[in-house]
């Protein structure tokens, strides 16, 4: 019996996918199609994958061509299965000639024509497109604009910047700049906030109630009371509301906490994050009085890993402030730390003092460290007491996550559901931290910094 294998995605499984597992059944007796993982998709870089893993399985299924069906996880596989199934022939579209010559050596390569005309993205771009107005200026929004060029099904409808009206023309983009916000809203379907975040409430607010989807920055506002609200108007209007914190939809930062959750490093005691960064206020020309502080600027993703990890319910907080001389009412500088009944998450924070940005997540039977910048991570270890049993971890991250956050927030507005990976609890609990720092509630402060 002669066996060939075949690899594929099967996104929106149309004709010409059918018509290359047909030439591809005619080369032998036996077909093994391959469906790749959403996991190995997105190391892959291909995120703009619309339908599940399950639902591409069923598609293949549904032709009735493959006799087995087998999910492709990793790099290198392909050598693996075609050894351990006995493979004779291995096959792929035509535009793929020459990539996998090196499979030669373990059974016939054959490269078939592609049925012309047809394509998954041209389905997926055919459909109409979500048009992304976007709030606010500087670094954030032109990554925003970059990334959103690599996700099929968004489309930057306009750009608004409501604190620095030249912020937009410092953008390099040909994205239409909109003169006031209703005309951003006026010319979208969602809109992106990163506006200065005692704006968020309003902005927010105002593109609900207009029937807008609304993807945000964290915070999504100052107050629990303002997050909750927000959350209950977009569930009354049908619409999908979801908080920016691009670490959270990186695969290596996910896959850290399934592998903490599941028990690997035993039970967790101890979540150590620290975020900070002295560009802001050594480079920047925008007034303070404009600028995000330490708490709204990096105290949500600080947070985020201890929030994930030891939950919402803490029994006590304590933080530490550290403003600026000239302006005390601006924080330089924090360290909360959230108290529960067995374990403590410790958040590190600060825009003018420099600290290692690495995580660490302690258990009883070893830890997980993730070096600097960790919100920016593609790479972790697991260490244990014994260095024989340490393992690491590697993931392809593309657009700080960015990407993946897009992908995401499209897939959440066409479904008509929102789940993503910032739980609603989370991105409360964050509101009521930065509100209670920000007001001073259980802080105790140091000596203010002379920070020029």
């Amino acid at each position: 019996m002669k066996k060939v294998i075949t690899y594929g995605t099967y996104d929106f499984l149309h004709h010409g996918h059918v018509r290359l597992l047909e030439r591809a059944k005619a080369l032998g007796d036996y077909l093994v199609v391959g469906v790749t993982a959403d996991g190995f998709d997105h190391v892959r870089g291909k995120i703009n994958v619309c339908q599940s893993l399950t639902e591409r399985i069923e598609g293949v299924r549904a032709t009735g061509l493959a006799d087995n069906i087998i999910v492709e996880e990793y790099e290198g596989q392909k050598i693996d299965d075609i050894k351990r199934l006995e493979i004779d022939i291995f096959t792929v579209g035509s535009d793929w000639i020459g990539k996998f010559d090196y499979l030669k050596e373990y059974c016939e390569v054959v490269y078939l024509d592609r049925t012309e005309g047809i394509s998954s993205s041209e389905i997926r771009s055919a459909k109409n497109p979500l048009r992304l107005g976007l709030m606010g200026g500087g670094s954030v929004v032109r990554k925003y604009l970059a990334e959103s060029a690599y996700v099929n099904g968004i489309q930057p409808s306009g750009l608004f910047c409501a604190e620095d009206g030249d912020a937009c023309d410092r953008i390099d983009s040909a994205v239409c700049r909109c003169a006031s916000y209703q005309e951003l809203l006026d010319s979208s379907d969602a809109v992106f906030v990163a506006s200065h975040p005692s704006g968020h409430y309003d902005s927010i607010k105002e593109a609900l109630e207009q029937k807008r989807h609304v993807l945000c920055e964290s915070p999504i506002a100052t107050s629990e009371a303002e997050c909750r609200e927000l959350f209950d108007l977009a569930d009354q209007k049908g619409l999908v509301l979801a908080e920016a914190i691009k670490t959270a939809y990186s695969t290596a930062y996910h896959r850290l906490l399934l592998l903490a959750k599941s028990g690997r490093i035993g039970r967790i005691v101890s979540v150590q994050a620290t975020c900070t960064s002295l560009l802001d206020l050594q480079t920047s020309s925008i007034p303070l009085s404009k600028k995000w502080t330490s708490v709204t600027a990096w105290g949500p993703a600080a947070l985020l890993p201890i929030l994930q990890l030891l939950g919402t319910k803490y029994s006590h907080a304590t933080m530490y402030k550290c403003s600026l001389a000239k302006d005390p009412s601006f924080d330089a500088y924090g360290k909360i730390d959230l108290m529960y009944p067995g374990a403590i998450g410790t958040a590190v924070f600060g825009k003018a003092v420099k600290s290692e940005g690495s995580l660490i997540v302690s258990g009883t039977e070893g830890y997980i460290f993730v070096p600097a910048p960790w919100w920016k991570t593609d790479y972790f270890e697991i260490r244990k007491e014994d260095p024989d049993q340490n393992r690491r971890f590697f993931y392809q991250l593309d657009g700080e996550g960015i990407r993946h956050e897009l992908v995401s927030f499209a897939k959440a507005v066409e479904l008509g559901a929102c789940h993503p990976p910032i739980e609603r609890d989370t991105s409360l609990a964050i509101a009521r931290i930065v509100e209670k720092f920000a007001r001073g509630d259980d802080c105790l402060y140091l000596k203010p910094l002379d920070y020029e």
